[in-house]
This record gives C-alpha cells, sequence and structure tokens, in this order.
C-alpha cells in the first residue's frame, strides 16, 4: 500500500480548506514511477484497462508510459482518441459488441477486437469486408474451473464473458478471409495478490488453450491473460509480487509456445495513485456502536457495496486521541450507502475529513453519483508539485434537467 508523501499531503490539505464537497486528487508523479517499473520488461505486452479510470490525465500518463488501450465501449473509444492516441493501439474488449458499435470502430480506425461469441465473429467479417480490411482477432475462452472452484468474475454460474472451448470448435476459422485469429483471449478472476495462485491457474490453462487451437486450426501466435492482479485494500494484505508474476509469465510463454503474453492492467495499473477526501457531517453513538456521518459515500465510491470490502481510510490531520472502530456512512438514504468499519481517533468530529486511499481505480466513474442529487466530486491532478483541476464539483442545478 502506498504510503502518502509530504507534499501530496500538503497539497490535499490546503484543497480541503478551499473545498466544501468531496473531491479525489490523482498523484501522476506516484503513478509514472509504477508504471515505469512494471513496463521495464519484455515478457509481457501491457494494455491499460481504460473502465478502471478514464481521466485524460491519467490516460496521457499511460500513454507516455508506453501502454497501449484496452476499451469496452464507444465512449472510452472516443475518449482515448481524443488524446491524440492512434486508433492501431486501441483493442475492443467487452461482452456487448453490436453491429453499430462494431462500424463505428471500424469507422475511427480500431483493428483489433476480441471476439465474445460467434455472432460477434460474424459481424467483424461483415464490418471488415464492408470496410475492405483486415482485423486482428481474439477469442474469448470461457473455462470451466476443476473441484467446483469460484471463477471470481462469475462463481460457479455463466458469465456473458466469451465462449467454452466446445462452443468455439463449431466454428471454421476459413469462413471468415477478413479476419486474422491471432490468439485466444481468457480472463476469470479479480483483484489476486497471490502470485503463486496465479502462476497455478495460468499453468491450468495451458492445454485446454493448446487443444482448442489446435481444433481450430488456428496458429496461435498470442495469449492474452487479461488483468486481475490486485492491489492490498487492507492493511493485513501484501502486495502482489511483481517479479514474481513476470517469472510465472515466461514460463507460462515458454510452456504455451505463443510469441506474445497481452495483459490489460486497470487496478493494478492506477488504484494506488488515487485518493478520495470526504468531510464528516456528524459523530454519533447508535446501539453502542460509533458511527460516522460523511458527505459522500456509494455515490461516489461504490465498490463497498458491491464487493464487501472497504477502501482504506483515515482521519486527514494529526490526533494523538485513542482509536476506536467506526463505521461509516453516507448521505443515501439506503443501509447500502455503507464504507466499512475502521480503526479511527475517537476525536473525528465534524468539519474533520477522512482520507480515503487506493482510489486511483474503479472510484467515481464506477459509482452512483445522481442517487439524491448530490454534488458531483470534483477530480484533481497533482504533478511536478502542482495542483491542476480536471474537473470542478458539478451541482445538481448543472446537471438536473
Amino acid at each position: 500500500m502506498q504510503t502518502l508523501s509530504t507534499p501530496v499531503k500538503a497539497a490535499i490539505t490546503e484543497l480541503t480548506a478551499q473545498q466544501h464537497e468531496p473531491f479525489y486528487l490523482y498523484d501522476l508523479d506516484q503513478l509514472a514511477k509504477h508504471l515505469k517499473t512494471i513496463n521495464d520488461q519484455s515478457i509481457v505486452k501491457l494494455w491499460y484497462a481504460v473502465k478502471a479510470n478514464p481521466l485524460s490525465a491519467v490516460i496521457q500518463t499511460l500513454d507516455q508510459a508506453g501502454f497501449d488501450f484496452d476499451v469496452a465501449s464507444s465512449g472510452e473509444l472516443k475518449q482515448v482518441l481524443s488524446q491524440g492516441i492512434d486508433a492501431k493501439r486501441v483493442l475492443n474488449t467487452g461482452p456487448a459488441k453490436s453491429k453499430q458499435q462494431i462500424e463505428e470502430f471500424l469507422t475511427l480506425g480500431v483493428t483489433t477486437f476480441v471476439a465474445e461469441s460467434v455472432n460477434q465473429v460474424a459481424w467483424l467479417q461483415e464490418a471488415a469486408l464492408r470496410h475492405d480490411t483486415q482485423l486482428r482477432i481474439l477469442l474469448r475462452v470461457q473455462l470451466r474451473w476443476p473441484n467446483n472452484e469460484k471463477n471470481p468474475l462469475g462463481g460457479d454460474s455463466l458469465t456473458p464473458f466469451g465462449l467454452g472451448a466446445d462452443e468455439w470448435a463449431t466454428i471454421s476459422l476459413i469462413d471468415y478471409p477478413n479476419l486474422d485469429f491471432a490468439g485466444l483471449h481468457i480472463f476469470q478472476w479479480g483483484n489476486m495478490l497471490d502470485a503463486s495462485k496465479l502462476a497455478s491457474l495460468w499453468q491450468q490453462m495451458i492445454a485446454p488453450l493448446v487443444s482448442l487451437s489446435k481444433r481450430l486450426k488456428m496458429n496461435l501466435r498470442i495469449l492474452d491473460l487479461g488483468g486481475g492482479l490486485g492491489i492490498p485494500y487492507s492493511r493485513e494484505d501484501s502486495a502482489i509480487d511483481w517479479q514474481a508474476i513476470l517469472t510465472s509469465l515466461a514460463q507460462f510463454k515458454a510452456d504455451a509456445q505463443v510469441d506474445e503474453l497481452w495483459m490489460e492492467l486497470g487496478r493494478y495499473a492506477v488504484g494506488e495513485c488515487g485518493y478520495y477526501l470526504n468531510p464528516i457531517i456528524e459523530q454519533k453513538k447508535n446501539y453502542g456502536a460509533n458511527q460516522l456521518i460523511l458527505a459522500g459515500g456509494i455515490n461516489h465510491l461504490l465498490r463497498p457495496a458491491v464487493t464487501g470490502q472497504a477502501f482504506p481510510a483515515t482521519l486527514l490531520r494529526e490526533s494523538q486521541a485513542t482509536t476506536v472502530p467506526f463505521t461509516l456512512h453516507g448521505p443515501l438514504c439506503t443501509a447500502l450507502d455503507n464504507l466499512g468499519e475502521h480503526q479511527l481517533p475517537a476525536d473525528a468530529y465534524e468539519n474533520d475529513w477522512l482520507l480515503f486511499s487506493q482510489c486511483g481505480a474503479y472510484g467515481f466513474t464506477e459509482s452512483m453519483p445522481y442517487f439524491l442529487c448530490h454534488t458531483l466530486p470534483a477530480e484533481f491532478i497533482y504533478q511536478a508539485g502542482e495542483v491542476r483541476c480536471m474537473r470542478a464539483p458539478l451541482t445538481p442545478s448543472e446537471y438536473l434537467r
């Protein structure tokens, strides 16, 4: 877990003296340093999963670090292209690719796609033929795991992501002359912190994926392992060992005998660069439990309600008071608006600010900001000693019609 640097904390403290509503700040210097560390290798090609955080300044920092971009919607594509990034550096993922979206992506210059269904393969062929072009295609494979092991993206149930090997084996690749079937895509886990567990999962995948490529008569050049690398949200958790990951990937690449490995990183790329600042409205005690009511909740940070795992939270100012457990509640009229239980100083009161860390990924754009018509949070960046506002707070009168 990243430690807040003294200059960034000073910048945040100054901002809290100026702001009255919750806001985000992203430390782009910290982000650039992290990206250099993970991309300074030749084992795996890294794409940035834009869904994690589509802010323009974040995308620009990823671009400067040599990442290409995984987009799953027209909105994400246009946000990437608006930063001056070539469409040839875009990979289109996502389960819902309509004919209209495929046409739009080709018109804008995208040539690399992950196909999730036989229908999508046919639609991509039709569009490529109309545009008189060749597309690079990866087929997304959904595997079942032995011994009823839970698939972190779908449990034991079916998911909309890709098809099983038997379903894919029914197609004939030569029926799609405008599609270059370069490889397979597989991604069925999320926020993994155990490098050895990931290595084990990857090794189990080699045989079924290679077998499928042979059934399809595919020249298997690329294996895309998606993402899933996690960051710690609890002080009891340790950061994943990146060097151990690279060692496992190198072995996987050799065993699978492929030319390229790809991964789309979201949380692991940007999660630790972000902070969310949230003012306390009041402290109260209820049935013997300590509660803090906050100005922002799952309207800005939905993840705790979805996963049951909170973002780390600390009191921004220094305090010598004894820490006690507090349950944190946002302003929404639902019991779901709970940001977890945290050990905080007993003198945390109204007008104090809480600092939530690990918020660079799956923060504001994953939230439910319009419920109860609260102000949308501002987003700031910190870079080279300067703070810049990327989006000012947006009041309900500005977004409601």
